[in-house]
């Protein structure tokens, strides 16, 4: 069942095209990762989901109903945490959590402490005096203790250190295990890889691939290091084979998912003594995706 799809949307600035035919969708209790380069084109998408932007052409709807139109009753039932908090200075912590919370409805005071102390908060401090990380605590504070069925977080976890980046994380799957569903926006492809259940790559306004980690792999290499009893001939000449270093009777390469098996017939034959795989990161398939495309100039972040 879909909470959030996404249809055809497209978003142009004057004749500048942000977002170009942009389509994808999260069910519910899941989270998908919505992930490209700074300038793709994620936080525009994002505010046209939230209302804020009006969609140039195409359909979003949020829970079956027209994110443009029906902005004010779709916010009862999300929680937005943006990549850059900006937060009333003379205001504590604690205020702004609670004023979050009661603009939302419901104040569950017991969840509010229990994340406030998960996140190592200090709540009677102003605003004005908070860091970076310390603005996005009051952020995920707020959003965590809300009831909402559906998260967006855009760059969550921009300016928290590592400790606090694997609070997160698990405040993150605890939602999912409480069936609600979570678009997370990032470019931390680690985070990414270890909490979404699916995918979709956006590069230059437009969706590139979606799918399922899994579904996605074909697209990378896996890095393989091979030692033999004798010389390994035409490793080169195999398809699916990049990047071939020799040393001695050591080999290293990259090959293509779709190649692997086609590459171990090959290599079993010379009397392999070790063989190592490092199996392909999201890092990979990004990378891959991103090679020799320049994205300056891409704007609608």
């Amino acid at each position: 069942m879909s909470l959030l799809k996404v249809t055809n949307l497209t978003k142009k600035f004057g004749k500048f095209t942000a977002l170009d035919g942009v389509s994808f969708e999260v069910n519910k209790g899941e989270i998908l990762g919505f992930i490209g380069p700074n300038g793709a084109g994620k936080s525009t998408t994002i505010r046209v989901l939230l209302g804020i932007l009006k969609a140039t052409s195409g359909d979003v709807q949020v829970f079956n109903k027209d994110a443009w139109k029906d902005a004010v009753d779709i916010h009862k039932r999300i929680a937005y945490v943006p990549g850059d908090v900006n937060l009333w200075p003379n205001l504590t912590g604690g205020e702004v959590i609670d004023l979050f919370l009661k603009l939302n409805g419901n104040v569950d005071k017991v969840k509010r402490d229990e994340l406030i102390k998960r996140f190592d908060l200090d709540p009677s401090k102003k605003c004005r005096t908070y860091s970076k990380g310390n603005r996005q605590k009051v952020a995920l504070v707020a959003a965590f203790a809300t009831e909402a069925d559906l998260f967006i977080l855009d760059e969550p976890t921009s300016g928290l250190d590592p400790l606090m980046e694997k609070v997160f994380q698990e405040c993150v799957l605890d939602v999912k295990k409480q069936g609600k569903s979570v678009l997370l926006s990032s470019h931390i492809l680690s985070e990414v890889e270890k909490l979404c259940d699916r995918v979709t790559i956006i590069r230059q306004g437009k969706i590139i691939e979606s799918g399922t980690l899994n579904e996605l792999r074909h697209l990378t290499r896996t890095q393989m290091t091979v030692e033999a009893t004798q010389p390994i001939t035409g490793l080169g000449e195999v398809e699916g084979v990049h990047e071939l270093e020799e040393s001695k009777h050591s080999y290293r390469f990259q090959v293509d998912g779709d190649s692997m098996d086609a590459v171990i017939k090959h290599i079993s034959q010379y009397g392999i003594i070790r063989l190592e795989s490092t199996p392909p990161t999201l890092e990979d398939l990004f990378m891959r995706h991103y090679e020799g495309v320049v994205d300056k100039g891409v704007g609608g972040e």
